[in-house]
């Protein structure tokens, strides 16, 4: 049975960014804060500032407003695009380069600071330095079976580590010193630091796209076999059942307690409390879905829609306005690390009330009284 638990709103229509040029396709996001970065296929970055707007009737919606664009002056798509707000830098990733650019201006660092050669990357969310001044980078290298590791300062690079794969690698995330690897033939959680690796399970890259997202302190989630959406510790076991997605996911978003995916047709809400799947939005020819600081978008090659998550006290009461008491209290106690506790409190004791009535009046007596306990 669903629950409401997103509403799909357009962020970014195709006009404000191609106008009536049908051959501009949108390559890669990127937001932090307010700011919305595009990169395209014609080797262009837009930046927009996003404002979100509350009606008086509680509707959400978001204004763009195009600050400026900026052509990086090749003939090859922006593959990547990753905010360092610390360093006031985006790294945009065209051409196996990753390059330096201001994010308020969108020029290119005076020093000419690049990292050639890599094939896809991302950043240390998690990072082992300590120094605030600097973002820790991990690149999947043009050279086979090869990751490498950089520090990257507002003006500069600096290479840590070159690491040797068993397998080609084609997806990474990097939490500390580990990275969890999608190789050939099956996912992997290598300590860059000690050498040390640890074989999750198979999956075949050459049949279907891997899928490799850290989600919190040293835990992941993968796409694994058989369509499932699987997580993965740094020690190599899992702490939570797996969900159930369709075979052919593209992109998958965590925004708790939701575990959110993309495919060909739909975009599918599962619970990671109950694995549960709790809402399916239609949604053709989207191919990112992104999560952002808790912000969850999703793009087609044409427009941006960002996912507004519904307060969860209002999904509660939903539920419990249907007789679903059990996952209105899962989802309650689910809740609790997203509340103040004084507040969560007060709400608890209402939701158990409420959910002791509705045993009480289908008769459900001993359920109904430990309720009211």
């Amino acid at each position: 049975m669903s629950v409401k638990a997103f509403k799909l709103v357009s962020a970014v229509e195709r006009e404000m960014l191609m106008g009536d040029k049908n051959y501009i396709n949108i390559e890669c996001i990127e937001c932090c804060g307010k700011n919305l970065y595009i990169g395209t296929n014609d080797c262009f970055i837009y930046h927009f500032l996003l404002d979100e707007k509350i009606s008086t009737a509680g509707k959400i919606s978001f204004a763009a407003t195009k600050q400026l664009h900026k052509y990086l002056g090749l003939k090859k798509p922006v593959s990547e695009l990753k905010a360092a707000s610390a360093l006031t830098r985006l790294l945009v990733l065209c051409d196996n380069t990753i390059t330096l650019v201001n994010m308020i201006n969108l020029e290119p660092v005076p020093t000419g600071a690049r990292i050639k050669g890599a094939v896809t990357f991302t950043l240390n969310e998690n990072p082992v330095s300590g120094d605030p001044f600097c973002v820790e980078v991990c690149i999947i290298s043009v050279k086979r079976r090869t990751i490498q590791m950089f520090m990257v300062f507002e003006d500069r690079v600096q290479i840590v580590k070159e690491v040797f794969t068993p397998e080609q690698p084609c997806a990474v995330a990097v939490d500390g010193y580990y990275l969890c690897l999608a190789l050939t033939t099956q996912y992997i959680i290598l300590n860059y630091n000690t050498g040390v690796s640890q074989d999750l399970f198979p999956y075949c890259s050459d049949e279907k796209r891997p899928i490799v997202k850290r989600i919190g302190r040293q835990e992941f989630l993968l796409a694994g076999p058989g369509g499932l959406g699987m997580f993965a510790t740094v020690d190599g076991i899992s702490q939570r059942a797996p969900v159930h997605w369709s075979e052919n996911v593209i992109g998958a978003a965590l925004c708790f307690p939701y575990v959110v995916a993309l495919d060909d047709e739909f975009i599918t809400v599962h619970s990671m409390l109950d694995q549960q799947q709790k809402q399916t939005l239609p949604f053709k020819e989207g191919h990112i879905l992104q999560d952002f600081e808790g912000k969850v978008i999703v793009a087609t090659n044409k427009g941006v829609y960002i996912l507004v998550p519904l307060p969860l006290e209002k999904q509660i009461q939903d539920l419990l306005a249907s007789h679903r008491v059990e996952e209105a209290l899962v989802l309650a106690k689910g809740a609790r690390r997203n509340i103040p506790k004084e507040k969560f409190q007060v709400m608890y004791k209402r939701i158990l009330q409420q959910a002791g009535f509705i045993q009480f009046a289908q008769l459900q007596f001993l359920e109904a009284k430990e309720l009211f306990r």
